[in-house]
């Protein structure tokens, strides 16, 4: 496995922690789910646009 192997894997995994983590805070509810939520959404919608551009990237890279 190369270097972007690595950092894709390691970027789907902050994602799916961001993800579990808001699905947490969103069954517990109350005041930190309202403080909270929106911004892992953010952070989550981040990190899904990184391995995507990432992947982007690798691939082009690839062709050459």
């Amino acid at each position: 496995m190369s270097v972007g192997d690595y950092a894709i894997v390691a970027l789907m995994l902050a994602t799916l922690g961001v993800l579990m983590a808001g699905i947490v805070l969103m069954g517990l509810g109350g005041s930190a789910n309202a403080r909270y939520g929106n911004r892992l959404m953010v952070a989550r919608v981040s990190l899904q646009g990184l391995v995507l551009l990432l992947l982007a990237f690798l691939f082009l890279v690839s062709k050459n």
